[in-house]
């Protein structure tokens, strides 16, 4: 194991940004349930998609380091799958890559833990698509169509500028 210079402060700043990160979800699904958002099926759907992917990442990322309470966090929320008829001793095998949870169980979830920011970002995506053809409620729970601009370019615009600026803030 190699020490990196300011690996803590790395380390620390992703645990807590991850944190950070499910306190604004959290909030947005509460903003969600309280003006009656889940009304537009498809939207509401694929954002709780979109919760389960990264709570799913968060576990995964939780087992990471590998000490005791992310082992045997890993055995019971894993071991919950045994619940789930018929597939149930190979779906938890698969995931173990094993037969209890071992380092085959760790590369599996490091790998998990890789891939699924990619399909949340894919599914973001596609959240902001269902978005934006349905309109969002506001607490007025008025249709406000009369007076708004199209999405693209104005928004589109607005928030590539706005990702180019946290890219750049982030490499310098």
């Amino acid at each position: 194991c190699r020490d990196v210079n300011y690996g803590w402060l790395i380390r620390y700043a992703h645990a807590n940004g991850a944190s950070m990160f499910f306190i604004c979800l959290f909030i947005h699904v509460g903003r969600g349930i309280y003006y009656g958002s889940f009304m537009l099926n498809e939207t509401w759907n694929i954002g709780i998609i979109l919760l389960l992917t990264t709570m799913a990442t968060a576990f995964v990322g939780y087992v990471l380091p590998w000490g005791q309470m992310s082992f045997w966090g890993a055995t019971v929320i894993t071991n919950l799958l045994s619940a789930i008829p018929y597939i149930s001793t190979t779906l938890v095998e698969w995931i173990w890559g094993g037969f209890s949870v071992d380092k085959a169980t760790l590369t599996r979830f490091f790998a998990f833990h890789f891939i699924l920011p990619f399909i949340i970002t894919a599914l973001v995506l596609v959240h902001l698509l269902f978005l934006h053809e349905t309109g969002s409620n506001n607490p007025s729970g008025l249709n406000s169509d009369s007076d708004n601009i199209p999405f693209h370019p104005y928004y589109t615009i607005k928030d590539f500028l706005g990702v180019l600026l946290l890219l750049m803030a982030l490499m310098f």
